[in-house]
């Protein structure tokens, strides 16, 4: 399973909503059982006719991965959730590996989550990912190449660009 979290779309990314996009991967192979069927038909049914809170969703969630052989849960751009919709899904994912111990967690983000991430996957290995200088070059060539008004700025700003952000940003 994996989704990807975007910046425009940070009110709609709650934990729930992010682990519902993950539940709806782990059955649409196999069709809707009868339990979550249930589950999502009360929740319907009460004040506000809303979906079904963190808790309920993680409880299904633990409940449908437990008995499968392996599961790979993977969210890119972590870091694009709010800080409380972040630490909610970090708390549910911990809560469902915690059940069910062959569950994967593969998360991706910027490194000033990456205290968060520790917080809740004591265990995880973390690996860095830093963009080489000849990366960020090749970057900022393809978007100042698509500059949609190319009066708007001169060769000395451009050579300042391609100078300065690719030696502060990569580990050259």
């Amino acid at each position: 399973m994996g989704l990807y979290c975007d910046f425009l779309a940070q009110q709609e990314q709650s934990a729930a909503n992010i682990l519902g996009a993950i539940l709806k991967q782990l059955i649409s192979r196999r069709g809707v059982p009868e339990h979550i069927r249930k589950a999502f038909q009360k929740a319907r049914g009460e004040f506000g006719g809303r979906g079904l809170l963190l808790p309920h969703m993680v409880e299904i969630l633990k409940k449908t991965i437990t008995p499968l052989p392996r599961v790979f849960i993977c969210v890119d751009a972590l870091d694009e959730c709010t800080p409380k919709n972040r630490r909610d899904l970090l708390e549910s994912l911990r809560e469902i590996t915690r059940v069910s111990p062959i569950t994967r967690v593969f998360l991706t983000g910027r490194p000033h989550i990456d205290g968060e991430i520790k917080k809740w996957f004591t265990e995880a290995a973390r690996i860095p990912v830093t963009p080489t200088y000849a990366d960020i070059r090749n970057y900022l060539e393809m978007r100042l190449e698509g500059d949609t008004d190319p009066n708007a700025m001169d060769d000395e700003l451009r050579a300042d660009i391609m100078g300065i952000i690719p030696e502060k940003i990569s580990e050259r």
